[in-house]
C-alpha cells in the first residue's frame, strides 16, 4: 500500500515554517475545501505532546523527532488543574512554562494548534478542571452555570495574556499558533445549548483571532458544533463514509482528523492496549489519499506523574495507570517505535523532499538493585507531621479547610473516629474511591465500589479507634458524571445501622513541603523482614556517572532474606518519590509494572527515594533499563 498509493498531489512544506514566514497577517484560512496558510495552500501533518506530561529538558528532543517524522504541526492540551491549582493563584513555571514551550515549536519548525479547554478530557484527573470547582454542592460544569463561567473567565483572562501574542497572524517574529480549539467533544457531553457559544466569545473576546476549530466524535459532532468554528472528528477505525459525514454538518470546507488515535490508554487491571502499526499506518495512508489533514493522537504520550491520572465510570469505575505511553508514535521514554519509521517513510512520499534526520536515541541506564534500608509506620508520622480537621460529619476532600480553603485535590486523606464495639460496617456506596479500614493499628478490609460493607471484630471493653485511609485513585475525565467526582468520603457510614461522628480528618495530599518534612522526622528504624503497612520506606539510588533515564520496578527479592515470612512479600500498591518528584502509583494488579524515572530528575551521587506503600512491602527495588508494561492486548 505504503508504495503503491498514488496520492492527490505533494505536499512540500518545508519552506512554510513559523520562522520562515516573517511579517505575516493572514494566519491560517480556509477557502474551497483547502487550508490556506498566508494565502498558500496547506496541509496539517501534526501530532499531539503535552508539555505537562514531558520533562521540560525533552521538549525540545520530541519536537525535533516530529519533524523528522514529517509533522509540521504540534497540538497540545493546556490542563486548567496544573495552572491554577488554587483559586486566583496562577502558574506558568518550570515544566508549566507554556510561552517557553510554544517558543520552542517555533525554533523548531513546528505550527501549534492549542486546545486550551477549559475541559480537556485526556485520561487527565476531571479532564483539566480543578478540584476545588466542586466544592459549590450546585456545580454544573461545563455549562454556563454562574460559578462555572466566572471561575473560567478568571482563568482564561490569565490564560490568554500567555497565549494571545503568539498567534500566527499578529505575532511578528514567528508565533506558531494557527488555530485554536474550542472546548474538546462537548457533543458527548452537550447539556447546554449556549455553552459552545460562551466559550468560543471567551476566546474572542480575549484577544484570539486564529481559526477555530471544534473535535468530536462522529457521535458527536452534531451537537459540538459552533457557529464561526471548523468541525474536525476524532477516531482509529477508518469507517466507510466517515470523512465524506464532515461535508453534512459543514459545506466546502476542509477536512481534518483532530485525533487519529494511534494506539489507546490502559486502566488499572486490564491489559496493556496497542494497537497494530501496519494498520495504523494503513489507515493514515487512507486518510492523506482523501486530502485531508491529520493530527496524529499522541504522537508522544508522556507519563501521568503524580497524581494526575484520570478515570473512566460506564459500566464501573476504572482508574487510568500512571504511563501514558498510549502505545504512541514514541515510547513513553521518547524512544522510537516500528511505528514511527513505518509513518516517516510515509509521510516522506507524501512531502516528496528529504525528512531532517532522526535525533539520537538517549540510552537508559540499569542501575541495579536499590534497598529500602529505612521505614516508619503512617501511625508514627501523624503526630509528628499532621494536625487533623476535627469535624462531627465526615467531609469529602474537597471541602476540607485546607490550602487556603480550596480544599484538598489529591492523594488520601485518613478518617478517624471512636467506637465502642464491633459489628456491621456499611458505607451506602460513600466511599471515593478505596479504603482500607483499621481498628487501632489493625487491618481489618478494603471497601471501595463494589464492597461497601465488612465486619468490625468485637474487642475488649473500651474504646477503639476506627481508621479508614480513603485514597482518590482519579477523577473521572470523559462522559456525563463529571459533577459526581468528589473524593474522600462523599457521605455517612454507618456501624450497626447508625452514622459515624466526630471525626479527625488528616490530610495526605504528600506534597513536596510534607515530604521534605518527612525525611527530617523521627522514628525511622531498619525494614524488618516482615512488615505491614501503611507506611513510608527510604532508601538511596547512588549515581557515580552523568544520570541516566532509568525504570522501577517494585517487586519481592527473597535474595535479600531467608525468612519464610518475606518470600510470600513484595511491594503491593503505593506512591514512589525520588528527589521530592512524586513518580506517580504502582499497584500489583498491573497491567504496569515499571515507573519511568527521568535522567534530569536524578543526580551525580546521592538520590533519595521514598515509597508510600499501603500494605506489604519488599525490601529492594530494582532499576532497570527496559519497561514493562503489562500483558498486552490489541484493539479491537
Amino acid at each position: 500500500l505504503l508504495t503503491c498509493l498514488l496520492f492527490p498531489s505533494r505536499f512540500n512544506w518545508s519552506e512554510l515554517t513559523p520562522l520562515g514566514l516573517w511579517g505575516r497577517t493572514l494566519g491560517l484560512q480556509t477557502e474551497n475545501s483547502q487550508f490556506l496558510l498566508e494565502g498558500m495552500p496547506f496541509r496539517i501533518f501534526g501530532g499531539s505532546m503535552h508539555y505537562f506530561r514531558v520533562p521540560r529538558e525533552y521538549w525540545e528532543d520530541r519536537m525535533l523527532k516530529m519533524r523528522a517524522c514529517g509533522l509540521n504541526t504540534l497540538t497540545t492540551y493546556v490542563p486548567w488543574n496544573l495552572h491554577e491549582k488554587e483559586r486566583g493563584k496562577f502558574d506558568f513555571s518550570k515544566n508549566l512554562d507554556l510561552r517557553a514551550f510554544l517558543s520552542l515549536a517555533a525554533k523548531n519548525g513546528l505550527w501549534v494548534i492549542l486546545r486550551p479547554g477549559p475541559y480537556i478530557c485526556s485520561e487527565w484527573d476531571l479532564g483539566g478542571l480543578p478540584s476545588w470547582l466542586l466544592q459549590d454542592p450546585e456545580m454544573q460544569l461545563r455549562t454556563t452555570y454562574k460559578g462555572f463561567t466566572e471561575a473560567v473567565d478568571a482563568y482564561f483572562d490569565r490564560l490568554m495574556r500567555v497565549v494571545v501574542p503568539l498567534q500566527a497572524s499578529i505575532y511578528k517574529k514567528g508565533g506558531p499558533i494557527i488555530a485554536v480549539q474550542v472546548e474538546n467533544e462537548y457533543g458527548s457531553y452537550a447539556k447546554d445549548p449556549n455553552y459552545m457559544n460562551y466559550v468560543k466569545m471567551a476566546l474572542l473576546n480575549r484577544g484570539i483571532v486564529e481559526l477555530l476549530m471544534t473535535s468530536d466524535n462522529k457521535n458527536g459532532l452534531s451537537f459540538g458544533l459552533v457557529e464561526g468554528a471548523l468541525a474536525t472528528v476524532n477516531f482509529q477505525k477508518l469507517e466507510p463514509g466517515l470523512l465524506k459525514y464532515l461535508d453534512t454538518v459543514q459545506k466546502d470546507q476542509p477536512k481534518m482528523v483532530m485525533e487519529y488515535w494511534t494506539g489507546w490508554f490502559d486502566n488499572w487491571g486490564g491489559p496493556h492496549y496497542v494497537f497494530d502499526a501496519d494498520e495504523m499506518v494503513n489507515t493514515v495512508a487512507s486518510i492523506l489519499k482523501t486530502g485531508a489533514s491529520i493530527n496524529l493522537y499522541m504522537f508522544h504520550g508522556g507519563t501521568n506523574f503524580g497524581f494526575m491520572n484520570g478515570a473512566l465510570e460506564a459500566d464501573e469505575y476504572k482508574s487510568d495507570v500512571t504511563s501514558y505511553d498510549y502505545d504512541a508514535v514514541l515510547t513513553e521514554a521518547g524512544d522510537y517505535t516500528s511505528k514511527f519509521f513505518k509513518l516517516r517513510q510515509l509521510f516522506s512520499m507524501v512531502i516528496g523532499q528529504p525528512l531532517p534526520l532522526p535525533p539520537m536515541i538517549e540510552s537508559k541506564a540499569s542501575y541495579g538493585a536499590i534497598l529500602l534500608h529505612q521505614y516508619i509506620s503512617l501511625w508514627d508520622v501523624l503526630p509528628a507531621l499532621l494536625q487533623p480537621i476535627k469535624s462531627e460529619f465526615p467531609v469529602n476532600m474537597e471541602n476540607l479547610h485546607l490550602n487556603d480553603s480550596i480544599g484538598q485535590p489529591y492523594g488520601y486523606v485518613l478518617y478517624e473516629t471512636v467506637i465502642f464495639g464491633g459489628g456491621h460496617l456499611h458505607t451506602r456506596d460513600h466511599v471515593r474511591d478505596r479504603a482500607q479500614v483499621f481498628v487501632n493499628t489493625m487491618y481489618v478490609g478494603e471497601l471501595d465500589y463494589n464492597t461497601v460493607e465488612l465486619s468490625i471484630p468485637e474487642g475488649q471493653q473500651g474504646f477503639r479507634q476506627l481508621r479508614l485511609l480513603v485514597e482518590n485513585r482519579g477523577r473521572v475525565n470523559y462522559g456525563l458524571a463529571l459533577n459526581e467526582q468528589r473524593k474522600g468520603l462523599i457521605g455517612d457510614v454507618f456501624l450497626n445501622k447508625t452514622p459515624l461522628r466526630n471525626f479527625k480528618i488528616y490530610s495526605l495530599e504528600m506534597k513536596p513541603a510534607f515530604m521534605k518534612s518527612l525525611q527530617q522526622v523521627s522514628g525511622w528504624s531498619t525494614v524488618p523482614d516482615y512488615f505491614v503497612g501503611p507506611a513510608f520506606f527510604r532508601g538511596r539510588l547512588w549515581i557515580e556517572q552523568q544520570p541516566q533515564d532509568t525504570f522501577l520496578k517494585l517487586q519481592a527479592s527473597p535474595g535479600c532474606s531467608q525468612s519464610r515470612f518475606f518470600k510470600k512479600l513484595g511491594w503491593e500498591k503505593g506512591v514512589v518519590f525520588v528527589n521530592g518528584q512524586n513518580l506517580g502509583r504502582y499497584w500489583k494488579i498491573g497491567p504496569q509494572e515499571t515507573l519511568y524515572l527521568p535522567g534530569p530528575w536524578l543526580r551525580r551521587g546521592g538520590n533519595e527515594i521514598v515509597i508510600f506503600e499501603e500494605r506489604t512491602a519488599g525490601r529492594i527495588i530494582q532499576s532497570v533499563d527496559i519497561p514493562y508494561l503489562g500483558r498486552t492486548q490489541y484493539v479491537d
